[in-house]
């Protein structure tokens, strides 16, 4: 069973997928090293921000289209030009952004993990010091010290160093929004670099981009490509609940472990997008990484900045996603769509008429396979707005409108 987006998180778990948060805490070191935890549940092993440096020797490549070719070539003959490419791009880019994205260090006792009551009654509250669980990156936004990062950075965190200019500050959480996977941070300072905010709705696919961040606990580290795809969507469960990432950018500029909450600019040094997720199925790079859109992330940003609980879209209503192994249990005429469990009173479900026993097979003309799909889509959307649903009811088919509500109330 799955709640729709509402404030109360749901039950049902979202169709099996290769993304995979890009970072964690609670993680078990590389063999080569315990200073970087990572999570399983969210490991992303990358290996390609080492790999770039290698490549400034350059190569010779031969296209023989069928032809043999044999002897040897003198390297030292072949001359490079680029007098027309702008190599300039990436270094200004680099020097602009890097001081507004910044290094976090995660720590949480261990018995934190593990059993608490027994830990404390023979050791004592304070018998096991902090000890780094997690790092990720963060992007400064004010002046005064508001960090923006994802909340898989700092869930579960006790204590939090953010490594910035040579110095470490300790930092609070502000305040967070697990389902859309951001939080905001706090750290004690003055005269820091926000940096500039980007419009994400006016990106294109193949627009040069630069990730910065601390992969793998490297600060102020950078990758560049170009952005693959827009509009990409999931939903992943997690302890914290349901996370909805809806319009992510998708890029092929290298995200690695410790990027996580680090920072996609575009060719302006403007930020597009917090870096979060990896598409995989080894553990390691493939050149397709997700960033949440820097709209919506700002957006939620200056909600939990202003002190204000994050609202998002809903419609009010507890689901199932059909399929042809329970559509005959549960009495309905279709093989696929979201069935309505229960809707919530005075819901913009219920006020529209949305009645438990609905199945819900399109939105505004998307079809709907899963409940999961009909959440993603709802996030899409702004408060406010009307979306009109193709509901089969008892065999017939009906289209109902409804004014989607907030989740804050």
């Amino acid at each position: 069973m799955a709640a729709e987006a509402q404030p109360k998180p749901g039950q049902e778990p979202p169709p099996q997928q290769t993304y995979e948060l890009e970072n964690s805490l609670h993680a078990a070191p590389p063999a080569s090293s315990k200073r970087f935890g990572l999570g399983a549940a969210f490991i992303l092993g990358f290996l390609g921000v080492l790999v770039g440096a290698v490549i400034s020797v350059g190569a010779l490549y031969i296209s023989t289209n069928g032809f043999s070719f044999s002897g040897t070539v003198d390297t030292s003959t072949i001359v490079i030009d680029s007098s027309g490419a702008d190599i300039d791009l990436p270094v200004v880019v680099a020097a602009k952004v890097t001081p507004s994205v910044v290094n976090i260090d995660v720590f949480a006792n261990p018995h934190s993990f593990m059993l608490d009551d027994i830990f404390d009654e023979i050791f004592g509250d304070n018998a096991l010091e902090p000890q780094r669980m997690g790092l990720g990156s963060g992007v400064i936004l004010t002046e005064d010290g508001f960090i923006l990062t994802n909340f898989h950075v700092v869930d579960g965190g006790e204590k939090f160093l953010v490594r910035l200019n040579n110095e470490e500050l300790e930092a609070v959480i502000v305040g967070s929004d697990p389902s859309s996977d951001l939080a905001v941070i706090k750290v004690e300072a003055h005269g820091l670099t926000p940096i500039t905010i980007g419009d994400s709705e006016a990106v294109s696919v193949g627009e040069w981009v630069m990730a910065v961040g601390s992969p793998f606990g490297l600060e102020k580290s950078v990758s560049v490509g170009i952005i693959s795809a827009l509009y990409r969507s999931t939903a992943m469960q997690s302890q914290s609940g349901l996370s909805i990432f809806a319009n992510l950018i998708q890029t092929d500029a290298a995200i690695n472990p410790g990027n996580s909450g680090g920072a996609l600019v575009n060719s302006q040094g403007e930020l597009i997008g917090i870096n979060t997720l990896i598409n995989t199925t080894s553990g390691s790079s493939a050149g397709v990484g997700f960033a949440v859109p820097s709209n919506f992330a700002y957006s939620v940003a200056q909600q939990i900045m202003s002190g204000e609980e994050v609202a998002h879209p809903y419609l009010g209503i507890m689901l199932f996603t059909v399929d042809s192994s329970n559509a005959q249990e549960l009495g309905v005429y279709t093989q696929s769509g979201a069935y309505i469990e229960s809707v919530m009173p005075d819901s913009p479900a219920e006020r529209a008429g949305l009645q438990p026993g609905d199945v819900i097979t399109s939105i505004d003309n998307q079809n709907i396979s899963t409940s999961a799909e009909l959440i993603i889509e709802v996030r899409r959307y702004e408060i406010g707005q009307t979306v009109s649903l193709v509901v089969n009811r008892e065999g017939q088919t009906h289209k109902i409108e409804v004014v989607l509500g907030s989740t804050a109330g």
